[in-house]
Parts: C-alpha cells; structure tokens; sequence
C-alpha cells in the first residue's frame, strides 16, 4: 500500500534536518525549540499543507525579526532540503513576504530551483497578476528547468490544494505567452506543466485552448504531446475539434455490441469484468479512442458520471473482443453506493452502447 504523503515528508527526522541545516547558516537558532514546537501528539494527524504552513509560522518565530535577514538565511538553506519538505521555505515568503515584492520574488525564484514556489506565488499573482507574469517570462527563459517549470506551474488557473486566481481564471491571456516560451522544452517535468495548464484553461475556455493547440501541433514531437496531454479533457467530454485534430475521424462505420458483464451479482467492493466487441465495417484502418463511462449511483439518488479510457489503436477492418476490468472500491476520491449503474462504450467521442446494472449493499 502506498504511503501517504504526510507520512513521508515533514517527519521528525526531516524537521531535524531542515532545523541542523539552519542552525549551521544562523547559529541563534533555538534549533530544539523549533522542533519542540512542531512534533507533538498530534503531529502525525495532521495534514500535509497543513505542516508546510505550520513549518513556515515556527520559521518566523525563530529567525531573525527581520524578513530580508531571515529570507537570506533560508536562501543559504534552501540546497540541502529536499522534497516536499523544502516547500515551507518558499510558504514562508508566501506568508510574509507581501510587503517585500521585489526580496520575496527573487526568493521564490531561488527556492524553485530545489523545490517550488507554486503555492506560495498565489497571493503575489492575485495581488497583481501581471507583474508576477512579468517575472515569470523571465523564469520561462532560466537554464534551470525547476524555475522554468515555476513559470508554468505557479500560473495555473485551477492549481490542485492552491488557493484560486480568479483573474486568470477569467482571463488567461496573461498565461499564454509563458506558455508559448515553454511548448517544446527540452524537460519533460517543464511540458508536463504547461499541459496542466493548458487543461486547466480548456476547463473555463475550452476554445482559446483548442485554437492554441491547433497552431501549435504539427511542428515538433515535444509540442505535440504537450498538445495530447493537454487535450485530454476535452477529450473525455467527446470535443469533435479535439478528436479530429488527433486523427479521431466520425465513428459511424464502427459497431459495438454484445457488452456484458462476468458477474451474475455484483456488491460494493467488487471487481468487475466485461467485455464487448467492436466491429470496424469500413474498408480500411480506422484509429479509435476507445472509452467506457461509468454511471454512478449515489446516495441521494442522483447519478455521477466518470470516464476511463481503455486504448487508442488503429483497427483493421473486422471484429475485435475487448475486455476490461473496473474496480467498485471505496476510494478516499469516490465512495461506492447501492442502485443501478451504467456502463457506455464511447468511440471517438460518441456513445455506442450501454449496459445497466445493480450493485448492492456488501452489508446486505
């Protein structure tokens, strides 16, 4: 079983290090104090997010009164913490450094170039967006590829367990020319967060991103997967300009029939197992995107859907089997329900055929 993140970073042993790596810059440092104060009983309960900012309140508390002093300390620092756990270094300018502008970019540039300054550049951008972007062209163009991929990362509209921008939510324009300095980096960390990004814009503007990527794709192999990973939401909701870019042409010559399922009674908790088959009855090779919707049943009655690709391959004319299987357990992002579900088989975009079917109660 994986560990979860709040077990690996921010342990005792890391906090110690992060306090002996200090002490050895600032030797006033009350380094037992600073431990004291964070590892208590309640220390393992708590959240990820939550320690980093705990960590960077404790940091105030014992540096220097003074920011730029105790920022110069933790910028000597910043080289030999690593992980997640270098974080609480860039969350303490993001705290305290508002007053500072010009120390505290510098500093989340510096910091970056070991970790990220993702979360913390959040309240720079939303006090003002485009002097922040400013200072992020400039990072877009730095041989480090951890403050190029800042550029990218810090700016992204719907960045997970970040606080939201909404004015680049409402309006990326600013985002854009970051991302076009960034669409055929030679780091693949660097293109993984400019698609994010770009996916992130396509959830507010789908057509800005879909013109965007359909000027970029053709010219080089890196821009071209940026464009793909980018797409893909617009590809699960079945967009027709997001499929024909790629080569997903109208599906209509394609047959689906014949799903079922293994299972005779299926309850929460299951693995389940079905098949169909797909027919290709054109002439000639067909490229599918081949997906299953699953159509949930919740508990106030309602259903909630959710998409699962199952291959992207070019089909000879003829009859194929496929078989897949899906998993009903209870997650930390989904829980299960008793009722009647759904599977649909989609191709390229569009709905084939459905299967309904009941799941019950494992207590039952």
């Amino acid at each position: 079983m994986r560990q979860r993140l709040t077990n690996i970073f921010f342990t005792k042993e890391s906090i110690q290090h992060l306090s002996f790596q200090i002490k050895k810059e600032y030797p006033g440092f009350k380094s037992r104090d600073f431990e004291e104060m964070l590892i208590d009983e309640t220390w393992a309960e708590k959240k990820l997010k939550q320690k980093m900012t705990l960590v960077a309140r404790a940091l105030h508390h014992f540096l220097p009164e003074s920011y730029v002093t105790a920022v110069e300390i933790l910028k000597k620092t910043a080289p030999a913490i690593k992980g997640f756990d270098a974080m609480a270094l860039p969350e303490f300018v993001g705290i305290y450094g508002l007053k500072d502008w010009d120390i505290s970019l510098k500093a989340l540039g510096c910091f970056s170039k070991y970790s990220s300054g993702e979360f913390a550049v959040r309240p720079f951008l939303i006090k003002d967006s485009a002097a922040v972007l400013q200072e992020m062209m400039k990072w877009a163009d730095d041989s480090n590829p951890g403050l190029r991929r800042f550029a990218s990362e810090g700016c992204r509209p719907r960045l997970p367990w970040a606080m939201s921008v909404p004015a680049l939510k409402k309006d990326p324009s600013l985002i854009i020319p970051v991302l076009e300095k960034l669409k055929n980096d030679e780091s693949l960390f660097v293109r993984k967060s400019v698609a994010n990004n770009l996916n992130d814009i396509s959830k507010d503007h789908p057509e800005l991103v879909l013109d965007l990527g359909s000027s970029w794709f053709g010219k080089n192999r890196n821009t071209d997967w940026i464009i793909k990973k980018a797409f893909r939401t617009l590809l699960k909701q079945g967009n027709l300009k997001a499929m024909r870019l790629f080569g997903f042409k109208d599906p209509a010559k394609i047959i689906v029939q014949n799903l079922k399922i293994k299972q005779d009674s299926i309850v929460t908790g299951d693995i389940i197992d079905f098949y169909f088959d797909i027919i290709n009855q054109s002439n000639s090779r067909f490229k599918i995107r081949l997906e299953y919707i699953v159509e949930f049943a919740k508990a106030n009655q309602k259903k909630s859907q959710k998409v699962f690709q199952i291959k992207e391959s070019c089909f000879s004319p003829g009859t194929y089997s496929i078989t897949k299987k899906h998993s009903f357990k209870n997650m930390s992002t989904r829980k299960h329900y008793s009722g009647l579900h759904s599977i649909i088989i989609v191709v390229n975009g569009l709905k084939k055929t459905q299967l309904q079917f009941f799941i019950k109660d494992s207590l039952v």
